[in-house]
């Protein structure tokens, strides 16, 4: 079972151009597709293609479109009720395949509301077994503090699920000041929320990590391990993704594909990990399945999620690497 936090859902609007994105010019669009969207609800829809047991919890207005979507797409979920919408997150492809993401705030959440999302969360969580997850991921909506995710960690102490956390920004360093002190099973990090939260310069270490040079984020997603994060997987685009566990460190990547959106690609990588990792697959087949599965969701248009039939993990280049 894997159960997925989505504090800030959103609906996501892509949109494709006939031409380059230049500021300030006219362009036409030549298709638009609207998803339900949030890390967490990617997380969930990726999950549930392969066939695997979720549930999305959110908080939303009753008859909030985001609700129509999930009814559309049969994704089981669970929300809390406030008050505003849920954002609507704007996604732009020009004819080069170039991506550009225009994001709302999100509605605010007062301490009640809040209160609410905690005391559901503690109830789908209640029953999971050791092999099961939890999945808290992407940004807070305005009103919830930084260390929400934190207090989401310290509540669920007692209970035998693991934790997955991908988030970014103020939530991120309140992460970073708290590990040791919570439970987290694994993080996935990109580049660039590496060097926020351990210094340095995200695009430098993606950059060096496309021409080959993998040691300096390899580092850093060691160091992050270190801290005490029991696996990190280190989304590098482009360069594929760096793996760190108990048992070593390892680089994957897949072959190219043709990218027609890159919106979401992570958050299927880390939906391959869980899924393979739930199914006793080795250090090395889990790493393949991420990867595999960020390409497939690149291929896709949207925030789509890829199916089990477009997953070619036998495809990826597997490396170890010494630290």
């Amino acid at each position: 079972m894997i159960v997925t936090l989505s504090a800030n859902s959103s609906l996501d609007k892509t949109v494709n151009l006939e031409q380059p994105l230049v500021p300030g010019g006219v362009h036409r669009i030549v298709s638009t597709h609207t998803d339900p969207g949030g890390k967490g609800i990617n997380v969930a829809r990726v999950a549930q293609e392969a066939g695997f047991p979720v549930c999305c919890l959110l908080p939303a207005k009753p008859q909030d479109p985001i609700l129509e979507l999930l009814d559309q797409v049969e994704l089981p979920y669970v929300y809390t009720e406030i008050p505003e919408a849920v954002r609507t997150n704007l996604t732009v492809i020009d004819a080069s395949g170039e991506t550009t993401k225009i994001n709302e705030p999100g509605p605010t959440l007062n301490q009640e509301q809040e209160k609410s999302l905690l005391i559901a969360l503690r109830e789908q969580a209640g029953d999971l077994g050791e092999d099961d997850w939890v999945v808290l991921a992407g940004s807070l909506p305005p009103g919830l503090p930084d260390d929400f995710y934190v207090t989401c960690l310290k509540e669920l102490g007692t209970t035998q699920g693991r934790f997955a956390v991908d988030t970014s920004g103020q939530p991120l360093h309140a992460l970073g000041r708290a590990l040791g002190q919570v439970k987290v099973d694994l993080m996935k990090p990109n580049s660039f929320e590496l060097a926020e939260l351990l210094g340095g310069n995200g695009s430098e270490l993606e950059k060096a990590a496309i021409s080959g040079k993998l040691l300096p984020v390899a580092r850093k997603a060691k160091e992050l391990s270190q801290r005490g994060v029991g696996e990190v997987l280190a989304t590098l685009g482009p360069a594929g993704a760096i793996l760190i566990t108990a048992e070593g460190a390892w680089h994957g990547t897949s072959p190219d594909v043709p990218v027609r959106s890159t919106v979401g690609a992570g958050d299927s990588s880390l939906t391959g990990y869980l899924l393979a990792q739930s199914s006793g697959k080795s250090p090395e087949e889990c790493l393949a399945t991420a990867v595999a599965y960020g390409a497939a969701a690149c291929a896709k248009a949207g925030t789509q999620p890829p199916t089990p039939e477009e997953i070619h993990p036998e495809e990826a280049r597997i490396t170890k690497l010494s630290l």
